[in-house]
């Protein structure tokens, strides 16, 4: 083991001083041992550890408990407790510790729970020490040991058997009180989202349904709306899949779309390619910017998912190519509108135990429509909601790399 040693972070307040010192994790917990045996907490008290939201009630955040059994053998956490998971993570191979700041509850004997000595560390600085993943793989990955089927080995003693680098406790106190205002911000910015996303919903619902409408430029109500099925205003059609086998067909410069890039979004790129003997050696073709493309069959959510091309592209067969008439319907306003119809486009997929979209299936979808000037009224306004939510996750991816890079250069 290493000798005593003192360092200083690259970024401090300069009210501190003190150089850090490396203290072994077991002088900053003790293991917590308080068993569930009186069955104080119940199947609706268990708790889970999140990778991005931390320890949270299994009901609350995966809609049902996964406890055994019984329960009194289940380790209690309090509030302001250590958790220490052997989950492992793609970021976290060697699993997660975090800090209880919900409520009291309990987890299972997977989970090792450690009391915060307060003489020596506040709980929240454990935390964020450990919520640099650099920082909490470095520390763990010469104390697990992979077992079978790549289970991670690690005794509830071995955890805290090495060491970190801490400061005082008023030091500690401080950093973890920066960076929780930090969190906070991130938190309220998310809420901003979150709101602005539901009211373009909720908005985008009476629209379409024509229970709010805009009027003209002199205050008069447009002109009735139309109605028609998506194949009398649209050509709907669907690209095609060069053979794997051919080594010609593939890395040339036509970017070729699968339904994995399609999530309500424009599409700026593509992760493959193909040639242009690609192209001509199947039924992909390449469709314009502006052309809107629908999931009809895919993993879990993708199905009836839609984007629109910012690029000219070539697609594949699992993606309908839906080109709208333009003297119709604009192509944004479509784009809106079949978003908005997500859940039911995906009912018409599964009716009759029909479990994928196909081109015949979109072509029968009713599709209201106004003027054309009313239509860019209704993507003007959708658009303007669009901005701000594109420049509140901007602040948020901001205030999220400003984070880590304070975390990168606050602790050692």
């Amino acid at each position: 083991m290493e000798k005593q040693q003192s360092k200083k972070p690259l970024i401090r307040f300069p009210e501190f001083k003190d150089a850090w010192e490396h203290k072994r994790l077991n002088e900053l917990l003790r293991e917590a041992k308080k068993r569930n045996e009186d069955l104080k907490y119940g199947k609706d008290e268990v708790l889970s550890v999140s990778g991005e939201l931390g320890i949270v009630n299994q009901i609350e955040h995966l809609g049902r408990s996964y406890a055994g059994v019984s329960v009194h053998q289940y380790h209690i956490v309090e509030v302001g407790d250590i958790v220490y998971t052997k989950s492992p993570l793609k970021a976290n191979p060697f699993g997660i510790i975090k800090l209880n700041k919900v409520k009291a509850g309990i987890v299972s004997t997977l989970y090792a729970v450690y009391k915060v000595n307060q003489q020596k560390a506040y709980g929240p600085f454990i935390e964020y020490y450990f919520s640099l993943d650099a920082n909490t793989n470095r520390y763990l990955r010469p104390l697990v040991r992979k077992g079978a089927k790549n289970t991670l080995q690690i005794s509830n003693s071995e955890f805290i058997s090495a060491e970190i680098f801490a400061p005082t406790i008023p030091e500690q106190k401080h950093i973890a009180s920066f960076f929780t205002v930090l969190d906070k911000k991130i938190f309220e910015l998310k809420q901003k989202k979150t709101l602005l996303e539901q009211y373009k919903k909720g908005v985008m619902l009476k629209l379409f349904s024509q229970e709010l409408r805009f009027k003209d430029e002199n205050g008069k109500r447009f002109s009735k709306w139309e109605k028609k099925k998506l194949g009398e205003v649209c050509k709907i059609s669907s690209g095609g899949t060069p053979s794997r086998t051919k080594p010609a067909y593939w890395n040339g410069d036509i970017p070729w779309v699968s339904t994995s890039l399609i999530n309500f979004n424009v599409i700026l790129n593509a992760e493959e390619f193909i040639t242009s003997k690609g192209l001509s050696n199947s039924s992909a073709k390449i469709y314009p910017k502006g052309t809107l493309l629908m999931a009809m069959y895919g993993q879990g959510q993708t199905r009836g998912k839609v984007a629109m091309l910012g690029i000219n592209a070539a697609t594949n067969q699992a993606c309908a190519a839906i080109i709208p008439d333009s003297n119709k319907l604009d192509s944004v306003f479509l784009f809106q509108n079949l978003s908005s119809r997500y859940d039911e486009i995906r009912n018409i997929s599964n009716s009759g135990g029909q479990q994928n979209l196909s081109g015949e299936l979109l072509k029968g979808i009713s599709i209201g429509f106004p003027s054309k000037a009313e239509q860019f009224k209704i993507v003007n306004f959708f658009n303007s909601i669009d901005e701000k939510i594109e420049r509140t996750q901007n602040q948020i991816q901001q205030t999220e790399k400003y984070k880590k890079g304070l975390l990168q250069n606050m602790f050692i």
